[in-house]
């Protein structure tokens, strides 16, 4: 594990340096915080993704902001599919391929290092993406989101899950409170690291979810976008399809 403390992001020129020192800082208890702080509940909705992503039989699939690779080792596992993952964070995508290795899964997953808004690929070469919890951490999501069309084949769907904001009583007040106090608390107890776990409820409180996150995608030329709220809006899952006879300019 890297042994570094992530500076804020904010605190360097550029959203990504920070993002990426943050993710390498914590990689190695990252999927035990994540059981952790969500009570498990974050497997149900990688599940839920990963069924509707399979549901239209891809082959190939890209996992963009994989991380330690949850996602791309679910989807090789329930279905006869190739998953590339990419991630700027190293030590995350070292976690993932140890976990890759020990489910014996190393012919149907690859993990590379690889920026979302530079993509190592040409066009058209993916049947379905998936983002779990990443975009978020786009430094501009709007070219991530650009760079995802165009490696995306025709008639292919985006997949995307992202923490969201509750908007119901007393939904709404139990997380607010819960991200402001209790959620820093234990990510620093468990991580060490002091910054990271500030971090995501103020990169969830500046994203742009539900109809303005859809907006964005149509922008970047995706139809048929919609959206899930799951878990009383904690989280929500949105599809986009790049049309059949859309452009991959």
């Amino acid at each position: 594990m890297t042994t570094r403390n992530a500076p804020p992001v904010g605190t360097v020129d550029g959203k990504k340096p920070a993002v990426e020192a943050m993710f390498n800082t914590i990689a190695s208890r990252y999927d035990l915080l994540n059981r952790i702080l969500s009570g498990g509940i974050d497997q149900r909705w990688r599940r839920r993704v990963v069924g509707d992503v399979l549901s239209t039989s891809p082959s190939r699939i890209l996992d963009v902001a994989t991380g330690t690779a949850d996602l791309a080792i679910m989807a090789a596992r329930k279905g006869p599919v190739n998953v590339v993952g990419v991630d700027i964070a190293e030590d995350m995508l070292a976690v993932g391929r140890d976990k890759v290795a020990r489910a014996d899964l190393q012919d149907r997953v690859v993990l590379q290092r690889g920026d979302a808004e530079k993509l190592p690929f040409s066009d058209n070469q993916f049947d379905a993406v998936m983002v779990s919890f990443g975009v978020r951490n786009f430094e501009n999501l709007d070219e991530g989101l650009s760079q995802i069309f165009r490696v995306l084949r025709p008639g292919g769907q985006l997949h995307v899950l992202e923490f969201s904001r509750p908007s119901a009583f007393p939904v709404k007040q139990v997380y607010g409170f819960y991200n402001r106090f209790v959620l820093p608390a234990i990510g620093r107890a468990v991580s060490g690291d002091a910054g990271a776990y500030t971090y995501l409820p103020e990169s969830i409180a500046v994203f742009p979810e539900g109809e303005m996150f859809l907006e964005h995608l149509r922008e970047a030329g995706f139809s048929g976008t919609r959206a899930t709220r799951l878990t009383f809006g904690v989280a929500s899952h949105y599809v986009g399809t790049k049309h059949q006879t859309g452009s991959s300019e």
